[in-house]
């Protein structure tokens, strides 16, 4: 008896394409996608040459949507009539290598070992945007047609806060008109124990720069006479939280929703090992906002940290110098319900009148994007959990993740979308970090849960 229309392929099917796949990825792998590099624009113009090349062999419809800045790749497939529309986000983007020294093989040589594929880019996002593509592919190549209509968004400036996309969205919302967005550039809850996210953290990145003299000088002749910039940006820095780790910024927490009891506990049944975090982290201890779990300091209440710090002499040796100049990169973690707009002047508020005489402080506001949770009653949500649970052969938790992916609160609202986040990655991935990596084993369970979900959403019409 031949299988049902919409009945997921066999597993042999995708065992079968290993090797193709993986090769597919370590192409793509190879090209050093760096946005926030200018130096590797041409890098840049080769991803998405790549990308756009893959969609138009599968027959799909394939255009640039146009940008000040990297390309977009938009295709869609034939419309089938009674099903719904998935919308698939990723990004060809990647993160810089730096430190290279660190890498113990080339960032943009792909290498396997130990079953995980080490490259840049490798969880983030190339690996896991490419399960949806390869999924697509393979069920064309076997049925001729896929059981609902899917446009893909691939972008190339999400390592760089994706600046142009939601203009992008905003512009060409008919045509990207969907049920549902399928993004996967998260992780599982564990090795084994696959996740759908139905919630991020947003974001808000800042710069400090605080400058004093015209140069730098002679701490012993001018020490005690003038301002020192870096003591001042110690003292600016250590404002922003108290010793319990809450944020200082003004009505920072007025629109913070609280954690449900409900929610604590589904955080607190999940098989987290707080032993094995640190382990993993290689931290003798943790710390956070007192009075919460460290899933829930992660995952659902906000937070602010130092990104990077500069000032003064840096070389070998030592060199009395008072500096002229410090910076230093800041940002906060928002939840749900929170405005960057809102954080970014309550921070000036805190921060301007704490400037000393004789220092000038220049607050640069980089970015931001609220965060988002979706609702675990929705029936996309459902199709997700029978797809993954095909695919890993196991259903999956629902966690939250925090990370921000500015885009999704984009899609939610200009889209009028649900969302599914679905990480075929893990936390120990090293992402943006060296060694980055990929397990293989879970590239292909990701791409057979991801062949199954386009029949699980075609039956929710």
């Amino acid at each position: 008896m031949p299988p049902e229309p919409n009945a997921p392929l066999d597993s042999s099917v995708f065992a079968s394409r290993r090797g193709e796949h993986e090769a597919k990825l370590f192409e793509l792998l190879r090209i050093p996608s760096v946005s926030a590099d200018s130096r590797h624009k041409p890098d840049i113009a080769r991803a998405a040459d790549w990308v756009e090349a893959q969609l138009k062999g599968m027959g799909l419809s394939v255009s640039r949507l146009s940008t000040p800045g990297n390309p977009i790749i938009y295709a869609e497939s034939p419309p089938v009539p009674g099903a719904p529309i998935a919308l698939v986000y990723g990004h060809y983007d990647v993160q810089p290598p730096d430190p290279l020294e660190e890498w113990i093989t080339p960032a943009f040589e792909p290498t396997v070992r130990d079953g995980s594929v080490y490259a840049r880019g490798a969880t983030d996002d190339k690996g896991q945007m490419l399960t949806h593509v390869l999924s697509a592919a393979t069920v064309l190549a076997e049925r001729g047609k896929l059981p609902i209509q899917l446009k893909y968004v691939i972008e190339g400036e999400e390592e760089v806060g994706s600046e142009h996309l939601e203009a992008v969205v905003e512009r060409e919302r008919q045509r990207l008109a969907c049920d549902v967005v399928v993004v996967s550039d998260s992780s599982q809850f564990a090795p084994g124990v696959p996740a759908v996210t139905y919630g991020l953290r947003g974001i808000a990145y800042y710069e400090l720069l605080v400058e004093g003299p015209k140069q730098d000088l002679h701490s012993g002749t001018f020490g005690g006479g003038v301002t020192n910039p870096a003591n001042t940006l110690a003292k600016l820095i250590a404002a922003l939280t108290d010793a319990d780790g809450r944020i200082q910024v003004d009505g920072f927490y007025d629109d913070v929703i609280p954690l449900s009891d409900a929610e604590r506990a589904e955080f607190a049944r999940l098989p987290f090992s707080q032993e094995g975090f640190q382990k993993q982290l290689g931290v003798a201890g943790v710390w956070g906002e007192a009075g919460y779990s460290t899933l829930e300091r992660r995952w659902a209440r906000p937070t602010c940290d130092v990104n990077g710090l500069w000032s003064g002499y840096q070389g070998e040796g030592a060199k009395t110098v008072l500096p002229a100049r410090a910076g230093a990169k800041v940002s906060f973690r928002l939840v749900p319900n929170q405005d960057p707009k809102k954080v970014s002047a309550g921070l000036r508020t805190l921060l301007e009148p704490l400037v000393p005489p004789g220092i000038r402080l220049t607050i640069v506001d980089h970015h931001g994007a609220p965060g988002v949770v979706f609702p675990l009653e929705s029936p996309y949500m459902a199709a997700a959990a029978a797809a993954i649970e095909h695919g890993f052969g196991t259903p999956p938790v629902f966690i939250r993740e925090g990370g921000s992916i500015p885009i999704v609160n984009t899609f939610a609202r200009l889209l009028n979308a649900d969302v599914l986040l679905l990480g075929w990655g893990r936390d120990d991935d090293n992402t943006h970090s060296p060694n980055e990596k990929f397990n293989l084993d879970d590239f292909h369970r990701g791409i057979t849960a991801s062949a199954a979900l386009w029949n699980t959403l075609s039956r929710q019409a």
